[in-house]
């Protein structure tokens, strides 16, 4: 990779780069934030083998997400699995989006390893909006073992990219894109409107 595209791709904001306003429409600080999609592997209430990460709206640009690690998410005897603290951790910063209320898709993640994380531990991950330049939404992460103010575990930082609904349209499988569709109470109208008042 070129130094110039390293730096495209960078999770880090260009010095200066503004932080965005919040939408007016969206979540409130402290409501929770409902999963885009309910077969989501990181939000979505409905995967039987899914993270389950719980979100709520924060002051400013900033959410928090909790994840209880259980036995599913095992690498090590014991211990969560690196990808799917990375999961955890992109799901979080995704979530901010909704701030936005703007659909996005990952360009670049970057996730350092702290200390390890051990299954029965709760994952509170504060997460915020470190700026934004055009259709690029820099976000940062830090996330605590017990409490929110506990040890630092891992820490991340991600780019996202604004895209409209019909980049899902174009690269999903039509037969799940149909079906989320059909699940929304509007129909295609009113999913198109959530996803991309």
């Amino acid at each position: 990779m070129t130094n110039a595209r390293s730096r495209q791709r960078s999770p880090h904001p260009p010095e200066g780069a503004p932080i965005p306003e919040r939408h007016a429409q969206a979540p409130q600080p402290g409501e929770v934030v409902v999963s885009h999609y309910r077969w989501c592997v990181g939000c979505g209430a409905d995967h039987p083998a899914g993270l389950h990460l719980q979100v709520v709206a924060g002051e400013g640009m900033t959410m928090a997400s909790t994840l209880e690690v259980g036995d599913f998410h095992q690498g090590a005897p014991g211990l969560a699995h690196g990808g799917i603290i990375s999961t955890a951790m992109d799901e979080a910063m995704g979530a901010l989006n909704r701030l936005l209320l703007v659909p996005v898709v990952t360009v670049h993640l970057e996730v350092d390893f702290v200390r390890p994380v051990p299954v029965g531990a709760t994952l509170h991950i504060h997460t915020e909006i470190a700026g934004q330049v055009g259709r690029k939404v820099y976000t940062s992460a830090r996330a605590s073992l017990g409490s929110s103010d506990g040890p630092v575990a891992v820490e991340a930082a991600a780019l996202f990219l604004q895209v409209p609904i019909e980049h899902f349209v174009q690269h999903g499988s039509s037969e799940h894109i149909e079906a989320a569709i059909r699940e929304r109470p509007g129909g295609a109208e009113q999913w198109r409107r959530e996803v991309n008042p």
